[in-house]
């Protein structure tokens, strides 16, 4: 699906076909008759377009016959069906700057490009520069927000873990340890593409926007300090429970033994008395009394023995 969009008059309008200055945008379902239309029509080379559909590509910025492509990670949640699945991924966003036009190819729909879309009113398509770092800017704030999504989560789990220790609350904060390196991995990645392209001046960017595109690097890196130290404390703390939980089985294991060997003694002592061997009393109306009392003496000194070693 394509639509074209312009700013006539500081008003979003959708046009029905591509003309000078003017905004590109593919969304799924994506077909390859599209691509190549629109390949022919905007002189594109046809892997810039398809780049996007490679849900692992890096980021990374190249250039063919005056066309700049940039591959730039943006976060999206996760639909798969599949609970073990983490809760967001990262998708690549493909940002063209033709000789007219700039195009961006989405392999899913994401908040990203619907924020630029909602400000493309106060855009100027032929200032394809300022238009790429907004697309960049958003971006950034998309993935701001979803590390405090994932932190909020995060906390919710865990103190449902600290009420009971239930199974399906670790599977829950294993998804979000998922996500977390889908996100460090992806703004680890974009990190690197605008230092490049600040280095190489990739954009041929004037003062003002080098300014803004160093502000952008370093809202970046504090997203990425974000992501890792939400990583670092989730897996301190999936350790802890870890050993919180062997500590746990532990004492049960030890409970558990101390009774064995306490129901041991009356077993013993029975099967002794039980065997088809003449016995000392075995007539004497006491006889059933007196194994019964002696099991009953020996489990509570052997009781009261592991009670005073602290081990009960």
């Amino acid at each position: 699906m394509i639509h074209y969009f312009k700013n006539i008059n500081q008003e979003i309008t959708e046009i029905d076909k591509p003309e000078k200055g003017s905004w590109v945008n593919v969304l799924p379902p994506l077909k390859q008759e599209e691509f190549s239309e629109l390949s022919d029509t905007l002189e594109i080379p046809i892997d810039f377009l398809t780049d996007s559909l490679d849900i692992d590509e890096r980021s990374r910025f190249e250039e063919d016959d005056n066309v700049k492509l940039i591959v730039i990670k943006t976060p999206t949640e996760n639909n798969s069906f599949n609970d073990s699945d983490a809760y967001y991924i990262t998708i690549p966003i493909c940002i063209i700057l033709t000789h007219n036009q700039i195009v961006t190819v989405n392999s899913f729909e994401n908040p990203a490009i619907k924020k630029f879309l909602n400000t493309f009113q106060n855009r100027h398509a032929d200032r394809k520069n300022m238009m790429v770092l907004k697309v960049f800017e958003k971006i950034v704030q998309n993935f701001m927000e979803h590390l405090k999504e994932i932190n909020q989560r995060r906390n919710i789990f865990e103190q449902k873990l600290y009420d009971s220790s239930k199974n399906e609350h670790l599977f829950e904060l294993m998804r979000i340890q998922k996500s977390l390196v889908y996100f460090v991995t992806a703004l680890r990645s974009n990190e690197m593409l605008m230092m490049k392209m600040e280095r190489t001046n990739f954009l041929g960017l004037t003062e003002d926007e080098k300014e803004i595109l160093n502000d952008l690097i370093v809202d970046n890196s504090q997203a990425l300090e974000m992501a890792n130290i939400y990583t670092n404390i989730l897996s301190s703390t999936l350790d802890a429970f870890a050993s919180i939980i062997a500590n746990n089985q532990n004492e049960v294991l030890k409970r558990l033994s101390v009774i064995t060997i306490v129901l041991t003694v009356p077993v013993l002592v029975a099967s002794i008395y039980g065997m088809n061997v003449p016995i000392p009393y075995q007539h004497s109306n006491l006889a059933f009394y007196m194994p019964v009392g002696l099991s009953l003496i020996i489990s509570l000194v052997v009781g009261w023995f592991f009670l005073r070693k602290k081990i009960f």
